[in-house]
């Protein structure tokens, strides 16, 4: 069991001491997990305690790992390289929070869904994360289909229809996509990605790694046991690690 998708800083609210970082690390021992990647916002990455991370890792017995989550915007690319080339992170998650200058994962902005057209919302969204896939900047697709965190689903077309360009992209970058278990958290209540999604996934032999989308101890491998079950029941068997970008392919275990 690992857990990939942790913010110990979650949006500034805290900062890198010995204390807090132990804090995630013990929660991961009761959790079980062997392994966590701290991945924060690109926009906290100056927040990130790289010294104090390398220490820790000398002496935890939980494998730690860095990586970093970023906001794909069209736009953005140069910035990305930039941001990254400073440290040498061992996974990239790409991410859409944004179609425009709308946040539509923020409960402030939530009521957009009211008046815009859905299937233009999820026609948006998809083509971003498509663009994002193949700037090649990232080894990891953040909670595909965020989109629906609301509940909010298409009309017009299944899913899949937006779906399916996303994950041929996908398998020809070689990326993987995390298995997000923060939805369960969410209005939707559902895991990130649907199973209809997850089953096109496996079909297409595109690989998986796990993430709780922790933001506070506490949430640490939140919903990840549910997770796993999902993907084994699809077929999974493998799920990814990351050193240094360079995939490691492990048996999927609760």
């Amino acid at each position: 069991m690992l857990d990939y998708h942790v913010h110990a800083v979650a949006h500034g609210e805290y900062r890198y001491t010995m204390e807090w970082i132990s804090q995630f690390l013990h929660r991961a021992r009761q959790k079980g997990l062997k392994e966590i990647g701290f991945s924060e916002h690109d926009e906290f990455s100056a927040l990130i305690d790289y010294e104090l991370i390398e220490k820790m890792r000398r002496e935890s017995s939980i494998q730690i790992r860095m990586g970093l989550e970023i906001d794909y915007i069209p736009g953005r690319e140069s910035i990305i390289k930039e941001i990254t080339a400073g440290y040498n992170y061992d996974y990239l998650i790409g991410s859409v929070h944004f179609i425009g200058t709308w946040g539509f994962d923020h409960p402030d902005f939530k009521q957009d869904f009211d008046y815009r057209d859905i299937d233009e919302i999820y026609r948006d969204y998809f083509s971003l994360v498509k663009d994002a896939v193949e700037t090649g900047l990232f080894d990891v697709v953040g909670h595909i289909d965020l989109i629906k965190v609301w509940g909010h689903r298409p009309k017009e077309n299944n899913i899949l229809y937006y779906v399916e360009p996303v994950l041929k992209s996908v398998k020809e970058a070689g990326m993987v996509i995390e298995i997000n278990s923060s939805g369960l958290r969410k209005t939707v209540a559902e895991i990130y990605p649907s199973q209809d999604i997850l089953q096109m996934m496996h079909e297409m032999d595109i690989p998986i790694t796990l993430g709780s989308d922790a933001h506070h101890p506490t949430q640490l491998g939140e919903g990840l046991i549910n997770a796993v079950k999902m993907a084994r029941d699809t077929g999974f068997t493998q799920v990814v690690r990351f050193e240094g970008r360079e995939k490691k392919y492990i048996p999927l275990c609760l």
